[in-house]
């Protein structure tokens, strides 16, 4: 079964993108969207057997490679974990190849699409199915090339390359400190493998390394690299400016690759490593608070942004600040656990973004949209309980892990958990703010389609670079003019329909059938030791006895936000132009996201330009091309151009020649025989 369950995606992928152009798009999207519909119910059936029944399992694949003392398999490790991750990797995958059906009907390249779609799904499941660090990495850059292909598939848009390779340099840069800390585990214990790493982790816990001029503390040294893999994974503070661009890929691909997937892989590896973190303290803080920060500074960004994909993004974005924080403070299971739920209503919320966008013709701007909810009220509803779940309305599934873990940050009662139990719920209101404010400018009000602008904060035209590229007025990949509002927007096939209906009870019922699972009292009996804590880690109990009013925080930041985007947006409209007018240097600020992509240019874009430039044309023209072939060359031409002037064709030019020479030869004898 687990096998079926991996490489099936594969196999999906080999047909389409081997037989694409021979089978044809039909055939390709029937026979990936099948095998993922058949992986994911073995999936649940995986987590049904590990979960409630009889536990973990190992299934060897294959000897991959030994080197000396280091054997590397290819192994499936399958335990509620990962059961967990196969859940939401193949159902995701699975409801996305479905809707993908419908919303790139009009593109002439499905075929390739549906492969990239299962290769990315393959690669995510060899990640969270490893069993060792060598086949993590495997999965970890197999994801990365997915996501490169995918945010680029429309690759005749200028911004879409750009975007596709903005997100692979900027995980390169996080993989390079994963790949670090994977050097560092092997040095330390003699292994990738899991089970050789955890036993060893007790006996050097104490040890120390010298890095970069510092002596460390050997596991925290590891630690912290392999972290600086997640962050850029999972798009976190400083390593996060690649996931709202990546919305230049087709929507679909931002609700597999950025909302459910791929970025949660940063917050799988270090819950799978938990054994490893676990033994630095100091390693547990940095996540806490780059989790805190990533949470706060997301949400604030979202408040402003015009286009409803990108909004969604950054909510992406913050969701999973809460999830570090959650890891942080060593409530694995809460960080889990809202990755688990999160999948549901972020899948649920982006998809539904693409609804809205299929309804308008490609328009993704909220200022051009208004009034939908009576065309496209099928969409609007599963857009209300996504909006519902994220914020955290009881019941709802956001509501029981997103509200587990501002009670953990509490319950820890460290410096770095009260900071990032402030930023939780601060970003909890802000969150509520903007979905609210993107529900309210999409679905209600009066129509703006055609129309330049809304009538919101951003009509006195403070528009960032990132807006100009994404305006009212440009063509989409298809070729379709985003002047054409004149049409009426229409709701979507049910082929879109279908997947939002299910995420919809996925948003709904997730949180509230899987609490006890998760974070309640059958804790132990579902994880089985999946997910490792100290003898000195009680945070699962701590945060089930915080006061009252922590209990209720979250709760009144969720309907403080809400009655702020009512007022704002429904009944006084005018009100955030008033605002972005008064506090016009704060609402730029917020809206050219903190400047962070002008900082990086600054400091790391322009200078290695000029260091390319520089190189380029004194290093390679003027050293390697001046001193070697293009040198040697020319040299030769030089002295042949010289030489070919000798030879004149007169005989006395000839003759002065060698007598010369044999005047030459005669005072030469002399002189060395006198």
């Amino acid at each position: 079964m687990y096998q079926a369950i991996v490489f099936l995606p594969l196999i999906g992928f080999l047909a389409a993108g081997l037989f694409g152009r021979i089978i044809g798009p039909r055939p390709s999207e029937l026979i990936t969207t099948t095998l993922l519909i058949i992986s994911a119910i073995l999936s649940w059936v995986a987590l049904m057997q590990v979960g409630f029944g009889s536990g973990a399992t190992r299934v060897q694949v294959a000897t991959w490679m030994q080197s000396g003392g280091m054997q590397v398999d290819w192994a499936f490790r399958i335990d509620t974990l990962t059961a967990v991750m196969l859940v939401v990797v193949n159902t995701v995958s699975a409801l996305v190849h479905l809707y993908s059906i419908g919303y790139m009907a009009d593109d002439e390249h499905r075929p390739r699409f549906f492969a990239y779609l299962s290769l990315f799904t393959f690669a995510m499941l060899m990640l969270v199915t490893s069993d060792n660090l060598v086949q993590m990495f495997f999965g970890w850059e197999g994801v990365g090339l997915a996501s490169y292909l995918l945010i680029g598939f429309w690759f005749k848009k200028p911004s879409a390359n750009a975007a596709a390779m903005k997100a692979f340099v900027v995980n390169r840069v996080g993989d390079f400190g994963f790949a670090l800390g994977i050097f560092l585990v092997f040095w330390l214990t003699g292994s990738v493998a899991y089970d050789q790493i955890f036993a060893k982790m007790p006996e050097i816990a104490t040890s120390t390394f010298r890095f970069i001029g510092f002596e460390w503390n050997a596991v925290t040294l590891a630690c912290l690299l392999l972290f600086m893999g997640a962050m850029g994974k999972s798009a976190q503070f400083l390593l996060h400016t690649w996931l709202p661009d990546a919305m230049e890929g087709p929507t679909p691909v931002s609700a597999l690759i950025h909302a459910a997937t791929m970025v949660t892989a940063g917050v799988f590896m270090v819950a799978r490593l938990s054994p490893i973190f676990e033994y630095s303290a100091t390693a547990l803080t940095v996540v806490v608070i780059v989790g805190a920060v990533t949470a706060f500074f997301a949400a604030t960004v979202g408040l402003v942004q015009n286009d409803i994909k990108r909004v969604i993004a950054y909510s992406t974005c913050s969701q999973l600040g809460y999830m570090f924080v959650a890891l942080g403070v060593g409530a694995y299971s809460a960080g889990i656990f809202h990755l688990f739920t999160h999948a549901f209503f972020k899948a649920l919320l982006f998809l539904g973004a693409g609804s809205v966008i299929h309804a308008m013709h490609h328009e993704q701007d909220m200022r051009n949209m208004g009034g939908l909810r009576k065309h496209i009220p099928l969409t609007a509803a599963a857009m209300t309980i996504g909006t519902l779940a994220l914020t955290g309305f009881p019941i709802f599934a956001g509501y029981f892990s997103k509200d587990a873990i501002i009670e953990s940050a509490f319950a820890a009662h460290t410096g770095a958990s009260s900071f990032a139990f402030v930023l939780l719920v601060t970003a909890a209101a802000f969150t509520s703010f903007y979905s609210w404010r993107l529900y309210f400018m999409t679905f209600e009000g009066a129509p703006r389609w055609g129309q330049a602008h809304g009538a919101d904060e951003h009509d006195h035209s403070a528009h960032s670079t990132e807006e100009a590229s994404h305006g009212a007025h440009t063509k989409d990949a298809h070729g379709h003019d985003d002047h054409g509002h004149a049409h009426t927007p229409h709701e979507s096939p049910w082929v879109m329909l279908v997947p939002l209906a299910v995420l919809s009870l996925g948003a709904i019922f997730a949180g509230l059938a899987f609490k006890e699972q998760f974070i309640g009292h059958d804790y132990d009996h579902f994880w089985k030791g999946a997910l490792f804590t100290g003898k000195e880690n009680h945070i699962l109990h701590a945060m089930h006895e915080v006061p009252g009013w922590v209990v209720a925080s979250p709760f009144v930041a969720m309907v403080l936000g809400f009655l702020t985007a009512l007022y704002c947006y429904v009944l006084s409209p005018g009100t955030p132009a008033r605002i972005a007018r008064r506090h016009e240097f704060l609402y730029r600020f917020l809206l050219n996201k903190w400047y962070f992509d002008e900082l990086y240019d600054f400091l790391f874009v322009r200078p290695a330009k000029r260091l390319g430039y520089f190189l380029w044309k004194k290093g390679d023209g003027a050293v390697i091309d001046g001193l070697g072939p293009d040198g040697i060359s020319a040299r030769v031409v030089d002295v042949t151009n010289r030489v070919v002037r000798l030879q004149t064709g007169y005989v006395y030019h000839y003759a002065f020649t060698m007598i010369m020479g044999v005047g030459g030869l005669v005072t030469w004898y002399l002189l060395t025989r006198g």
